[in-house]
């Protein structure tokens, strides 16, 4: 169904469900980019929604890496669960629960993105850390100015090196019955970093 190795899988070609968050493909690609994956890493995807990142990750790090993906609401571990089916991926686990609840189980990850949390951006960070290898990233996309604030006083305050904060306002086309219009998305913030 996809049979390219570059990010950036259009929207469409996933299911998706009202009130199931997506990361858009121009910000996935962004983020994805940020994590710096490489095949056979232990990613996690916390918030995973739609499983759009998931699914663009398990692709990146092939079958010789692992993907968990959490997520608390039921219709979007479903949704990942049948977007990973689609895309025909093996590598990726789904974990249904709170992830300040699931990480201390998991194994120690090279990249840990984190997507929707319910609020609790800050201190999944800080949980977050200690399932983080030496060396590894972490990619945060954040729509609220107050977790902006609040996730980079975490990060500073827990060390972490080569912070970046990249903000992105995607335009998409569409037509009307004059000619093309351009429709702005709300702007998505995304903090990547270094566990040093």
């Amino acid at each position: 169904m996809w049979n390219y190795k570059t990010p950036g899988i259009p929207d469409e070609h996933f299911d998706r469900a009202e009130k199931v968050p997506i990361t858009k493909e121009e910000v996935r690609t962004i983020q994805l980019s940020k994590a710096r994956l490489k095949p056979g890493q232990i990613v996690y995807d916390i918030g995973c929604g739609s499983g759009s990142i998931s699914v663009e990750a398990g692709i990146q790090i092939e079958s010789s890496g692992k993907v968990l993906a959490i997520d608390y609401d039921k219709n979007a571990v479903e949704l990942t669960k049948n977007n990973l089916k689609k895309f025909n991926l093996s590598n990726v686990s789904v974990i249904f629960g709170n992830a300040k609840e699931k990480l201390s189980d998991l194994e120690m990850a090279d990249v840990i993105f984190i997507g929707g949390t319910g609020g609790d951006t800050a201190e999944i960070v800080k949980l977050s850390k200690n399932k983080l290898k030496s060396g590894g990233r972490i990619v945060i996309g954040i729509i609220l100015i107050e977790t902006l604030y609040s996730v980079l006083q975490i990060l500073d305050s827990l060390k972490f090196d080569s912070i970046d904060i990249t903000q992105v306002t995607i335009s998409k086309s569409r037509k009307t019955t004059t000619g093309t219009m351009m429709l702005a998305r709300n702007p998505v913030t995304i903090i990547s970093a270094t566990k040093v």
